[in-house]
């Protein structure tokens, strides 16, 4: 019998060599765009730089006046680029929002607010806050003005979106 205990779900890792696709739900971007960040994408621009097949981007478009859409792989969506080791110019962008891959987050949150003018908003596991090594690498210069974690799970399955999955784990916004 397989323990599905929330401890145990929290570590799932990805082998090195993966994709890490896991399509953000279109309820979730909604949710931050109407409860977290409201009002603040009118007359903005938005960087989305883990777009996969663009299900967060094509959500995105309701809130602000332009999204760039890229991922490090083609998907069919968006522009071809690593985000983390590419060039984009220093305060480029008002908004970056991503649910980044999730062995690359301190990497995409260190990029992005190099990027943004305004505001960075991650989606990640709760548990991506915890530890102390984070905290000083990330957290202790940049601590998040909110944290919005979700009253209901975010089903992630990956390379697909599954209206009928579940998940113990949990996820939040960080901004």
């Amino acid at each position: 019998m397989q323990n599905t205990s929330h401890a145990v779900m929290a570590q799932r890792t990805e082998p090195k060599d993966s994709k890490d696709d896991f399509p953000t739900p279109p309820w979730a971007t909604r949710s931050l765009m109407e409860h977290v960040i409201t009002g603040r994408g009118k007359g903005k621009t938005c960087l989305e730089p883990a777009c996969g097949a663009g299900h967060m981007a094509k959500v995105l478009v309701e809130y602000f006046d332009k999204v760039y859409a890229s991922d490090k792989y083609d998907y069919g969506y968006g522009n071809f680029g690593d985000f983390v080791n590419g060039c984009i110019d220093p305060k480029s962008f008002d908004w970056v929002i991503t649910n980044p891959p999730f062995n690359l987050g301190e990497e995409f949150i260190i990029a992005a607010l190099k990027i943004a003018r305004e505001g960075v908003a991650i989606l990640a596991r709760t548990v991506f806050i915890e530890s102390i090594g984070r905290y000083n690498r990330l957290f202790k210069d940049n601590p998040p003005s909110v944290f919005a974690q979700f009253v209901e799970r975010v089903p992630m399955v990956k390379g697909r979106l599954d209206a009928k999955a579940s998940t113990a784990t949990g996820y939040c916004w960080i901004v």
